[in-house]
């Protein structure tokens, strides 16, 4: 096989077989194929898209270029859950404890975040001490003992998907969804994990702006999970506002804590508990969708979720502490700035990807994948969708170190540019907009 052979029939709009798909993916990972025709044939698929079966081949490929785990050892259902990724989307560090407390284990190997939205990597490594480079040998012994771990990608699970991960974001084809499709479930269908939870967002913080595309991305990892195996449910969900009340790495770590203490507000606790429900029922430990949610209630209104949140931190090296005292424990920015309403009404929009990208001029994000990243930093929300506001009222606060002063003018006026105040009430638009599977 030549790849540029394999390249040009994929540009022309021909179909690739499941054994020179594999060469292609092997070579990437062995050299032989050089990135630059990776490049060329990622555009292609751009392009052209992929096949049902041509998409199965590359998640199996990939999935296959490095170790997949067999939890089997460990008793019970093990059950993950991905985000396509938002603007203060911290619902792993709700859902895993939550999931754990009622009987799932929950093996999450999650990423950073890039551009306007937020990773859990970052949350969780703004805890003091919380390492997140475990072998796999740790991985097994906590997910065990706690019944959740939360690490990221390794050197050996799908190794393939690194590469391709980096070029992908260098040339302009993250968005394909046959390429989105193989890079997260050569992931998560690596972790061990018996079946998965998909929250594929849709709206203007999200990657997938319109609802068709997320639905159809949606459908293409069902049908691939299942077509492998594995037993895949997704729900579509709105990210036109940031969710919950803060965005940026430590301020989402003390939100989480406010909602495992049963404090958080109404629609991050929402989500969290919808997709930890859906974990639930594929788990099998709940007959139907009211018992399981009634569960994961219980387990916030006993402790025993903030327990296990509790005791993954400390068992990956983190100060459990942040349960207790999340901000004397988490690092807290030293300038605070203040957006306030120019006018009486009520919030009619309040735009996630402005938000998203003021946050990350101001430290809490990376415009690229080598920028380092301020912990402290990001911005509150003192009001949201629906909420009304006299006029000078703070709408928003925004948490940065001197380092970044030079960006405020350009964060504020971002913020300031997100929200709409109309004159009359308005309902916030509904959060869960679609399941499937």
């Amino acid at each position: 096989m030549r790849a540029v052979d394999l390249i040009r029939r994929k540009r022309d709009g021909g179909e690739l077989s499941a054994a020179e798909i594999g060469f292609l993916v092997e070579g990437l990972t062995d050299g032989i194929v050089p990135t630059y025709q990776w490049a060329a044939l990622a555009m292609a698929i751009v392009w052209r898209g992929m096949t049902t079966v041509e998409t199965a081949a590359l998640v199996r490929s990939m999935l296959h270029t490095g170790t997949v785990l067999d939890l089997g050892d460990i008793p019970g259902p093990k059950v993950d859950k991905h985000s396509t990724g938002g603007v203060g989307d911290k619902t792993s560090l709700i859902l895993a404890p939550i999931v754990a407390a009622c009987g799932v284990t929950v093996p999450m190997v999650s990423g950073r975040g890039l551009g306007h939205t937020g990773g859990t990597l970052d949350k969780l490594e703004s805890i003091p001490g919380f390492r997140i480079d475990l072998d796999l040998t740790a991985y097994r012994r906590i997910a065990r003992e706690c019944g959740l771990v939360l690490i990221g990608q390794t050197a050996e699970i799908a190794p393939a998907d690194r590469v391709l991960y980096a070029l992908r974001d260098a040339t302009a084809t993250v968005e394909s969804i046959p390429l989105i499709t193989a890079s997260i479930l050569s992931k998560k269908l690596a972790e061990g994990i018996d079946s998965l939870v998909l929250d594929v967002k849709t709206g203007d913080g999200a990657f997938m702006s319109r609802v068709e595309d997320a639905r159809a991305l949606a459908e293409s990892m069902v049908s691939i999970g299942r077509a492998m195996g594995k037993p895949v449910r997704a729900i579509l969900t709105s990210m036109d506002a940031p969710l919950g009340r803060t965005v940026g790495n430590a301020l989402e770590v003390r939100e989480s804590v406010e909602c495992l203490r049963g404090e958080g507000p109404a629609d991050l606790m929402e989500v969290s508990l919808e997709l930890a429900a859906e974990m639930l029922l594929l788990g099998g430990v709940a007959e139907n969708r009211a018992a399981a949610l009634d569960r994961c209630r219980q387990s916030i209104a006993n402790g025993s979720a903030l327990d296990r949140f509790r005791r993954v931190v400390a068992a990956q090296g983190g100060d459990p502490g942040v349960c207790d005292d999340p901000l004397g424990v988490l690092p807290r920015a030293m300038r605070l700035e203040t957006v306030r309403a120019e006018r009486s009404g009520f919030i009619g929009q309040f735009k996630a990807w402005s938000v998203g990208q003021a946050s990350m001029l101001l430290g809490a994000g990376r415009a690229t994948a080598e920028d380092s990243i301020d912990p402290a930093a990001g911005i509150v929300l003192v009001k949201t969708v629906g909420d009304h506001v006299a006029a000078g009222d703070v709408i928003a606060e925004l948490h940065f170190n001197p380092p970044f002063a030079a960006a405020l003018p350009a964060a504020l006026e971002m913020v300031a540019r997100a929200v709409e105040i109309l004159p009359s009430p308005v309902r916030r638009p509904p959060l869960i907009l679609g399941r499937l599977g």
